[in-house]
């Protein structure tokens, strides 16, 4: 049994269990026996097909992270990609065929409505590999903890995605001179099953809704969503926040003003504009904290995991991914001294824009013994991720310290 699930969550909840019988496809008999704290084997066995090294945070809603050496591929399989969600799935039964998308808002000209069909007849389709990370990915690193799930490295991932661009959309709806945001609308369901309430409805400003890689998808890796990431329609924005790309997507909102949907307020997806002392609280007001846009610069090292052990005289072959925001990657550097001296790696370029790097480095060691081997990003700004953990914020966002795994020489 999954000890994780077993003692961080206990017995899943009939909420949860509803959730998973829609997963296996069949009624879970007897569902009404199971005793507190069994987890069932069909969920430690892969939700929806997830690999079973994977750490679930939650199950309602389902938060569920990847371990580094999860990463390691160029283009993150299905069964490997984090699932972050703010509500619960949607468990009406969904017809893709009957699936619609509006578009309307008070900077519209006109509102239009768009089947899947529509939407694949009418536009021309694009497949782009984008990095979506959580803004809280790395937030257990802070202290003092703060609220949200206690992501560690792994809620990012780099998959490909194919749909038709936003901008053409718009561009076909009609936008007025006055649109300066989109907000979304999925059918997510609000943890407290009320209708009436909108679990998160976020967005971007309306110059990053028009770039060409902003997309409204429909296949992940090829294939037709699945449930988890959005099934049958999401909005993917590369680069931000992936609360920005709203699941089982059904409007956008074209404003004529910073978008006010649930999740864009207090400091949900915020930080302070001013460092502020650890633990410190703050008056969630606009003046006081700024929305994050462009995530910041930030590598991960999936190869090999940490613990890995190397015998005396045998180099390592180290790799991973980097990755910032709106912007590329222009180095990679690694150290084995704590940062006292640093080498640089070979890194690849980008698939597209957006998309994460791969690195290499091959690294020697001097004598047996514990080490451990840090990454170090730095963008084509100049900016390079800090050793150590960034300045503390109430969110526990944006934590880009340098990734690091323990090696011993043997």
């Amino acid at each position: 049994m999954n000890s994780h699930i077993h003692n961080r969550r206990g017995f899943l909840k009939k909420s949860a269990l509803t959730t998973l019988a829609g997963m296996v496809g069949t009624e879970i008999v007897f569902a009404k026996n199971m005793p507190p704290h069994h987890v069932p084997l069909a969920f430690d066995e892969g939700l929806a097909g997830k690999h079973p090294d994977m750490v679930v945070l939650s199950d309602k809603p389902w938060n569920v992270e990847t371990p580094p050496h999860l990463l390691d591929d160029a283009i993150t399989p299905v069964e490997r990609m984090f699932i972050r969600n703010n509500g619960l799935v949607p468990e009406e039964k969904i017809d893709p065929s009957a699936w619609t998308l509006t578009i309307k808002g008070e900077s519209v000209k006109q509102t239009k409505t768009y089947k899947i069909s529509d939407l694949k007849a009418k536009f021309k389709t694009y497949t782009y590999q984008l990095v979506l990370e959580c803004g809280g990915n790395g937030r257990s690193g802070y202290v003092p903890q703060t609220s949200g799930n206690q992501w560690d490295q792994g809620a990012v991932s780099c998959a490909e995605w194919t749909g038709v661009r936003l901008k053409d959309i718009l561009n076909d709806v009609g936008l007025k001179d006055d649109a300066v945001y989109i907000g979304y609308y999925g059918k997510d369901l609000h943890p407290s099953r009320d209708p009436s309430k909108v679990v998160i409805s976020r967005g971007v400003p309306i110059k990053k809704a028009l770039e060409e890689e902003t997309l409204i998808a429909w296949a992940l890796n090829g294939k037709d969503l699945p449930l988890m990431h959005g099934f049958p329609l999401r909005l993917v924005v590369g680069g931000w926040p992936a609360s920005v790309s709203g699941k089982w997507l059904h409007t956008i909102a074209v404003r004529n003003k910073e978008h006010d949907g649930a999740k864009m307020d207090g400091h949900s997806y915020r930080v302070p504009r001013q460092t502020v002392m650890p633990g410190e609280k703050l008056a969630e007001t606009p003046e006081n904290f700024r929305i994050i846009e462009s995530m910041p610069v930030k590598s991960l090292i999936t190869f090999p995991k940490t613990g890995a052990m190397l015998d005396a005289g045998k180099s390592l072959a180290l790799r991973g991914h980097a990755w910032a925001g709106d912007v590329a990657v222009k180095e990679v550097m690694t150290s084995i001294d704590y940062g006292a001296t640093w080498q640089k790696a070979t890194l690849n370029a980008a698939k597209n824009r957006l998309a994460w790097q791969q690195w290499s480095a091959q690294l020697s060691f001097p004598q047996k013994g514990y080490y451990e081997v840090w990454a170090r990003a730095i963008d084509t700004n100049g900016v390079s991720q800090p050793m150590v953990i960034p300045a503390w914020n109430p969110g526990g966002y944006l934590n880009n310290a340098c990734h690091r795994i323990a090696v011993k020489v043997v």
